[in-house]
């Protein structure tokens, strides 16, 4: 329960409480790349260009990143629990309405605002088990109870091809169903009751301001809209500006001028490029390169995973074994979890109970703006270098280039988190 005085034991009601926050997070994450391996499927049966039926998945990830900001806000309005049950119900709906959708640009109207529900879903359900765990246990039972959620967009990639195949596009959608009902009758009974406390208004122009400029810089850098990208660099800047100066703000960004704050959302920014960059990508090797579906071989290997070995796969041919390419993820998956959970653990024991509900979005926002750019802008590079070479390997394994990189660079701030660790004990 909330505000429980004894902060190290962790009980199996709280860990029971957690595990449903645990199956919403794993929704959203799950759908994010599920619709990935069928965008063909999706894109003929709609008779729509490939290039529309990708903001199916880049529309979800916007609208998710795009809503983070707000969740915070919306958590102390109306009370975290409350704000996490109506966000699975509209989960819930959104996903129903995405099977029925007659068009593709009705189906990306959906899933934007199926992204939308999701964007406050996971933060909120974040700040709901910070606060319940409190900083002692926060660390051991994020480390098992993120293990689904990082599963969660390699099971959605590996499914997607089945679903698609097997049940129709619409499968996609409805599987989230069933899940979110479950969700919503086990939170109505579950989860605790806190009273909302009061708060200033919403920073209208904060939300604006992160609303729009996001968009258009991701947007800029996946298209090489130079003009595009700095519209949504400077409304994003002007947004940083404001919030610092305002006595309210959607967030509040004073948090980083905590070292060890800083290095934790670095980290988390860079693992979430990793994460969904690696989840676009490689699916486009199996099917523009080896031209294969995600079949039987595939799914029983990526059952073994979750992604990290970059640099091999940075290597990749046309003709690399499956097993290999499954120890391969094994390796990586491991790498992202061993990461993402200490980072985000490490980043908020410097946060006092009551700016949790800051602190949360912001490095959700972190990791969904992270994803934003590692799906877009990769899928722009392999796209562009297939164009230039249709079924070369070498487009695939250029893009894992990339990503090995990011990552390397991530070991500065994560460094930074060691230091600061070991000067704590010292």
């Amino acid at each position: 329960m909330i505000g429980s005085p004894d902060e190290d034991r962790s009980t199996p009601a709280l860990w029971g409480t957690a595990a449903i926050l645990t199956l919403g997070g794993f929704l959203s994450m799950f759908t994010s790349t599920v619709v990935t391996v069928a965008l063909g499927t999706i894109a003929a049966g709609f008779r729509a260009p490939l290039g529309t039926a990708q903001w199916i998945v880049t529309g979800y990830l916007l609208a998710l990143a795009a809503m983070v900001p707000v969740s915070g806000w919306a958590s102390r309005r109306i009370g975290t629990a409350r704000l996490w049950l109506v966000c699975v119900g509209l989960f819930a709906a959104f996903s129903a309405l995405c099977a029925a959708a007659p068009s593709a640009e009705a189906l990306i109207a959906f899933r934007v605002l199926q992204g939308a529900a999701g964007g406050l879903l996971v933060p909120a359900g974040q700040i709901l088990f910070a606060t319940m765990a409190g900083p002692k246990r926060l660390g051991r039972m994020m480390a098992v109870l993120s293990i689904p959620i990082y599963l969660a967009p390699v099971l959605g990639t590996l499914a997607g091809s089945v679903l698609a195949e097997r049940f129709g596009v619409p499968w996609l959608f409805l599987v989230n169903v069933p899940l979110a009902v479950l969700c919503l009758l086990l939170g109505r009974k579950r989860l605790p009751r806190e009273k909302p406390v009061g708060d200033h208004p919403l920073d209208w122009r904060g939300l604006v301001l992160t609303v729009t400029g996001l968009p258009l810089l991701v947007y800029g850098f996946a298209e090489a809209a130079p003009i595009a990208a700095a519209a949504g660099a400077t409304l994003l800047a002007v947004f940083v500006v404001t919030a610092l100066r305002s006595p309210s703000p959607l967030l509040d960004l004073r948090l980083f001028r905590d070292r060890t704050f800083s290095s934790a959302a670095a980290v988390v920014f860079g693992m979430g490029v990793a994460l969904f960059g690696a989840m676009i990508v490689l699916p486009l090797y199996y099917l523009d390169v080896r031209h294969e579906s995600l079949g039987a071989r595939v799914i029983f290997a990526g059952l073994i995973v979750t992604i990290i070995g970059t640099v091999p796969l940075a290597l990749l041919t046309g003709a690399d074994d499956y097993w290999w390419l499954s120890a391969v993820q094994v390796v990586r998956g491991c790498g992202i979890g061993l990461t993402t959970t200490p980072a985000l653990a490490t980043g908020l024991v410097s946060v006092p109970k009551e700016r949790i509900s800051h602190a949360m979005p912001l490095f959700a926002m972190l990791q969904r703006i992270g994803g934003s750019f590692g799906t877009s802008v990769l899928t722009a590079v392999v796209a562009a270098r297939l164009a230039a070479a249709p079924g070369s390997a070498a487009a695939v394994a250029g893009a894992h280039g990339w990503i090995a990189g990011i990552t390397a660079i991530v070991l500065i701030p994560a460094w930074l988190l060691v230091r600061a660790e070991m000067s704590t004990k010292d």
